[in-house]
């Protein structure tokens, strides 16, 4: 029980003001809330176990300064991507509301590749070499899931106040912050 209350807390704090809650922020604005919290939920599922195995079987045996690397570049690319912005037309953004599968299958997809090589997933890592796997497992996706949730509420109330052109500037400064933050750490 130890192992999920640290995971659950650690994955939390590490998870606020991470680009998966500017994800979720993101798809909220596109799609229902349940089927974001559920592509959420899948995804964090997915990664975790996997997190927890790696951190189980090989532990520190993890080149985490090459992930850093390709993590911190990935995220500026994020960054240009989010700057040259993509363009639903009305039609897509009406479909995108009313489909709930297609949603699902969308922020699965995203979020599991995201959250590859994230510090969440590092930390994940590291949390199962100290405790055991199971706790660690539930705890540490429970905490993503919730603070993700959480980035959805507070978006949802905000995104109906900003307009888009500041929101995709402050999402595309947040993820180059984040990928100069993570190649800084990475080489130095």
């Amino acid at each position: 029980m130890e192992a999920f209350w640290i995971s659950l807390a650690v994955i939390f704090v590490a998870e606020l003001g991470d680009k998966s809650q500017l994800m979720a922020m993101t798809f909220a604005t596109r799609f229902k809330t349940w089927p974001v919290i559920a592509g959420i939920t899948i995804a964090t599922t997915a990664v975790h176990l996997v997190s927890v195995a790696v951190g189980g079987l090989i532990g520190d045996a993890l080149p985490t300064t090459a992930i850093s690397v390709v993590a911190g570049l990935a995220f500026l690319g994020f960054a240009a991507w989010t700057l040259r912005g993509d363009e639903l037309t009305d039609e897509e953004a009406e479909k995108a509301k009313r489909t709930t599968r297609n949603a699902i299958i969308a922020v699965t997809v995203a979020f599991f590749l995201a959250e590859l090589g994230d510090k969440t997933m590092l930390a994940t890592i590291t949390l199962a070499t100290q405790h055991g796997w199971l706790g660690t497992w539930i705890g540490s996706t429970v905490g993503m899931v919730a603070a993700d949730a959480l980035a959805i509420v507070v978006g949802r109330l905000l995104g109906k106040h900003l307009p888009e052109k500041a929101i995709r500037y402050g999402a595309a400064a947040a993820f180059a912050i984040f990928g100069i933050v993570l190649l800084i750490d990475a080489l130095i």
